[in-house]
C-alpha cells in the first residue's frame, strides 16, 4: 500500500535520514512544502518531474542548504551545520560531473575528499590509489580528468565519494547523459554497492525494485510506498498529462 502522507511522530531509527514538515523557499516562492519522511531502507527512489523539488530535496538532506522551515537531519545531525561529520554519513553524485570535479588529475580528484576527512596527503594517495586498483582504473590515476569522456567523469565523481567511504549515497539523475554501456557498466556498480542509495529521477525504470519509491509533485509528497505501486501511479499520470496539449499555448 502506498503510504498515507500524514505526519509521524516516532523517533527516528539509528542511521535515519529525516525531515519534519520541511520547507524550501526562495524570496517567498515555495520549492518543497511540508515534507515529512523518515528514510531507513537500503534502496529508496525520488520520483518526480523536472521542477518537482527533486534536487532540492537532495540538497537540503545534504546540508548545501537549509530549510526555511522544519528540521533535516541525518543520523541525529544537523546536515547544514555539522559539515565534518557529514563526510563519513552522506556523499552525492551530482547529475554532471563537470560541476563536481575540482582537480585536473584523477589521483588529485580522489584525494581531496580524503585529506577533508583529515588524512595526511601520502594516506589519501594510497587510499585513492587503492580505490581505482579496486575497479581496475590504476592507470587512470596520473590522467588528466579533462581527457575523460563523461561516462569515465561520472565514474570518477562516484570513485571518489567511494573512496570517503559514506554510509548513504545521493544520487542525482546519475545516467543523465550517458550512452546505454556506460549507464549497464554504472548500474552494475551501484547494485553492488553496500552503502543505502537514494536516486533522483524523472523516469521510473531506474526505480524498479527499489525499497521504496517517493513521488514528488510541485514541492510536495505525492506518493510513497514500495517501487512498483509508486511507479506504476507516476507512469499512468505522466501518460495523462503526455495526452494533454498543455504546452499549445504561447505565453502572453
Amino acid at each position: 500500500m502506498m503510504r498515507d502522507m500524514g505526519h509521524g511522530t516516532t523517533d527516528p531509527p539509528t542511521g535515519a535520514i529525516t525531515l519534519h514538515r520541511a520547507s524550501y523557499g526562495v524570496q517567498g516562492r515555495p520549492i518543497l512544502q511540508d515534507i515529512t519522511l523518515s528514510l531507513t531502507e537500503r534502496r529508496i527512489g525520488i520520483l518526480g518531474r523536472n521542477g518537482s523539488g527533486k534536487t532540492t530535496l537532495l540538497r537540503l538532506m545534504a546540508g548545501l542548504v537549509a530549510p526555511t522551515a522544519g528540521t533535516v537531519t541525518v543520523e541525529g545531525m544537523d546536515p547544514a551545520a555539522d559539515r565534518r561529520g557529514m563526510l563519513r554519513a552522506l556523499g552525492i553524485l551530482f547529475q554532471n560531473p563537470d560541476h563536481q570535479i575540482i582537480f585536473p588529475t584523477v589521483i588529485e580528484e580522489l584525494s581531496f575528499g580524503l585529506r577533508q576527512q583529515g588524512h595526511s596527503a601520502a594516506a589519501a594517495a594510497a587510499a585513492a590509489q587503492a580505490v581505482l586498483a579496486a575497479h581496475g582504473r590504476a592507470h587512470w590515476a596520473p590522467a588528466p580528468v579533462a581527457s575523460l569522456s563523461q561516462g569515465q567523469r561520472q565514474l570518477v565523481c562516484l570513485l571518489a565519494v567511494l573512496a570517503m567511504r559514506p554510509r548513504t549515497i545521493l544520487l542525482d539523475e546519475p545516467f543523465s547523459g550517458l550512452d546505454l554501456p556506460m549507464q549497464i557498466r554504472l548500474t552494475r556498480l551501484l547494485d553492488g554497492l553496500p552503502q543505502r542509495l537514494m536516486t533522483i529521477t524523472h523516469d521510473p525504470r531506474v526505480v524498479a525494485g527499489h525499497d521504496r519509491v517517493i513521488w514528488l509533485d510541485e514541492g510536495r509528497l505525492r506518493a510513497d510506498g514500495p517501487a512498483a505501486e509508486v511507479a506504476a501511479a507516476y507512469q499512468a499520470e505522466m501518460e495523462r498529462l503526455g495526452a494533454l496539449d498543455a504546452d499549445a499555448d504561447i505565453p502572453g
